[in-house]
């Protein structure tokens, strides 16, 4: 993992980042991204849609310098070379939610592999954080797959400075021959406006329109 620093001076977003930085503003959007073609390769593949949409949402992530702005421990600002997934996982005997992450692979399949792996070696630990230590470098992902919503927000204090993205998805409903799936993305408007964060949701419908690419 490599941390560039952005020179504030120079930096285009520079008079954007200190407004929103000082009014500590952060928002989130929600969009009913189709997801029919991501379910039929999951199921004609024998694959959890879980873990392809968790792999889908690193891909756009990485697209973009933007969705990957931290401060370093210095309290420098910059962004990752790469992201990890750092996701929830459910134990339905204590109803607790666990957070792990799973590297990034080369190909879904070998992420699939270390999914479940994670998954089975993690869960039911009764821990939050059972995996250590936790990445700085993450996409925090998680999933409610018990109701459909239509708006989600997530509120973190952090003194207004977190920037990290936060993509939150709830339960699928079929419409016709269509599912779709409701996903958030909350971000620090310091880093990322609302373009950035259409950007987002088309570039995640693309990829779970071709998943059969990954």
């Amino acid at each position: 993992m490599e941390f560039t620093k952005i020179d504030l001076d120079t930096w285009t977003r520079k008079e954007v980042f200190n407004h929103f930085i000082e009014q500590k503003t952060t928002y989130s959007m929600t969009s009913n991204l189709s997801i029919t073609k991501a379910v039929k390769f999951a199921k004609d593949n024998n694959y959890d849609f879980y873990p392809l949409f968790i792999y889908s949402i690193v891909r756009v992530i990485n697209s973009n310098y933007l969705y990957r702005m931290d401060f370093n421990e210095q309290g420098e600002l910059g962004y990752y070379d790469n992201s990890v997934p750092f996701y929830s996982i459910f134990d339905s005997r204590t109803e607790l939610t666990s957070h792990i992450d799973t590297p990034d692979a080369y190909t879904f399949a070998e992420f699939d592999r270390d999914y479940l792996s994670d998954v089975k070696k993690y869960r039911g630990t009764g821990k939050l954080f059972p995996k250590q230590p936790v990445p700085k470098n993450v996409v925090n992902i998680s999933m409610i797959p018990w109701i459909n919503y239509t708006e989600f927000n997530l509120n973190n204090n952090s003194n207004g400075n977190y920037l990290l993205p936060t993509v939150t998805a709830g339960r699928f409903e079929r419409t016709g021959s269509e599912i779709k799936l409701p996903v958030t993305f909350q971000i620090h408007h310091a880093v990322c406006d609302g373009y950035h964060t259409s950007q987002f949701f088309i570039k995640l419908q693309d990829i779970l329109n071709n998943v059969d690419e990954l």
